[in-house]
């Protein structure tokens, strides 16, 4: 028996029998000649069949190339099929240089012969049928993609000995308010979806871990319908002992990222220049780093007045002062510093000699804002009266609270939007091209 072959396999194999298996691209039913294209998971293949259109009685083989022709002749796009045939290497062949000469063909499972989507279709509708949607070459090499960077960041934590978590979802207590938090009936109590795992990885550090990391979900109650935001997403947090300031967070923080960027075009970059037009670059270290409030003067020079009445930054701020870093410095991020305490949560360290800003960041890529970082308060008494300040009470707080009471070492850590950073790496316009299943206010399904 032939054992199936990927198709991206294929091209450094000698002539001869294979075995293939994938979906039906399209048919180009000719009188003397059948065309199909192929795809896998891997890639697309010319499959070829000499048409036999009439059985020749004195022929014993026509009549199973007729066979086929017919079968052929019925395939409909979708429809998943088994072919065994010979291999042959030929330059002419605008697909890869190769094509496979049916043997035998099995058609495993028919496709309904009208797609439900097609190439010009809506993103709403498209993820109506998202199993048919990420059929697609492009979607495809997206979660390749996400598989690469998402290893990448993992050995690097690995090699500087950090230890990988895995926090509970489901929370007794609001970890910041209650404004963004997903109520679940949890038998005769309430719990909440946990919007980070904040509070859980901050244990670890009173625990001995030392430094910590986790790949996970996260919910926001959040009814945004932006091309930014989710319901539900995945959050890479990680969380480190025995630091100076923030400044020792970002400096981990981008350590990584060029640690997954660069695994991502080593691997990836030439597929992701041909599909999606866009050249990976790796970026240098330092990262710029501008203090909030400069950049906001800046922004402002550049004609650009923040029309916010608190002391955050907007969309359209982050995109003009990443213009600004892009133009003085040719760099794609920038970290953005020393936020005011009134917008950070109670949690964040604030600075020894201004008090009314903290220990903290935003990173900016692309000109879109993928993560918040910052010192933990780890002192109870000022953490407590933190908490009091943003309305907060010590007692629902009090598992969390009780981490400070027995020894915790200074510590401080991120967390950071998976779907955002493979949008923007990809130029893309929407985190739900790069989500395998979107959830948002108003999508439950698939």
């Amino acid at each position: 028996m032939t054992e199936r072959i990927l198709i991206k396999h294929l091209a450094a194999r000698e002539d001869g029998p294979v075995t293939v298996s994938g979906w039906v691209d399209t048919v180009r039913d000719q009188k003397k000649v059948q065309f199909i294209v192929l795809h896998d998971e891997s890639g697309a293949l010319q499959l070829v069949n000499p048409a036999v259109r009439e059985v020749d009685p004195d022929d014993a083989a026509s009549a199973g190339r007729h066979e086929i022709t017919e079968t052929i002749s019925g395939l409909s796009q979708g429809s998943f099929i088994t072919v065994t045939g010979e291999l042959k290497h030929d330059e002419r062949v605008k697909l890869g240089g190769i094509e496979v000469k049916i043997g035998t063909l099995e058609v495993v499972s028919h496709a309904v012969p009208e797609s439900p989507i097609a190439d010009d279709s809506s993103i709403d509708k498209r993820l109506d049928w998202r199993f048919i949607d990420l059929r697609r070459p492009e979607q495809n090499l997206i979660f390749r993609v996400q598989t690469t960077f998402e290893h990448a960041l993992r050995t690097y934590w690995i090699e500087h000995d950090f230890i990988e978590i895995h926090t509970p979802k489901l929370m007794a207590s609001a970890s910041e308010s209650r404004a963004e938090l997903f109520e679940v009936g949890y038998f005769d109590d309430t719990a909440y979806l946990a919007q980070s795992p904040q509070f859980f990885k901050q244990m670890a550090q009173p625990a001995g871990f030392g430094k910590v990391f986790e790949i996970g979900p996260a919910f926001r109650a959040d009814p945004s319908f932006t091309s930014r935001h989710a319901t539900e997403f995945t959050s890479i947090d990680t969380e480190v002992s025995w630091i100076s300031s923030h400044e020792d967070v970002m400096r981990l923080h981008e350590e990584l990222m060029v640690a997954g960027i660069r695994a991502v075009k080593e691997k990836h970059g030439e597929e992701i220049e041909q599909r999606f037009g866009v050249t990976i670059e790796v970026p240098t270290t330092p990262f710029p780093r501008i203090p909030l409030a400069e950049a906001k003067q800046i922004v402002a020079e550049r004609g650009y007045v923040v029309p916010r009445h608190d002391d955050d930054m907007d969309p359209e701020g982050e995109r003009q002062i990443a213009a600004y870093v892009k133009e003085k410095y040719g760099h794609d991020f920038v970290f953005l510093t020393d936020y005011a305490s009134s917008i950070r949560p109670f949690y964040h360290m604030r600075n020894a000699d201004d008090q009314g800003i903290t220990n903290s960041y935003d990173l900016v890529y692309h000109g879109v804002e993928i993560s918040t970082g910052a010192q933990r308060e780890h002192r109870i008494d000022v953490l407590t009266t933190q908490a009091k300040e943003k309305g907060l009470d010590p007692e629902e707080l009090g598992f969390y609270l009780d981490f400070f009471r027995y020894g915790v070492p200074p510590h401080g850590g991120f967390g950071m939007g998976l779907a955002r950073v493979l949008m923007l790496m990809l130029g893309l316009n929407s985190i739900r091209e790069v989500t395998y299943l979107f959830r948002g206010p108003n999508r439950l399904l698939p």
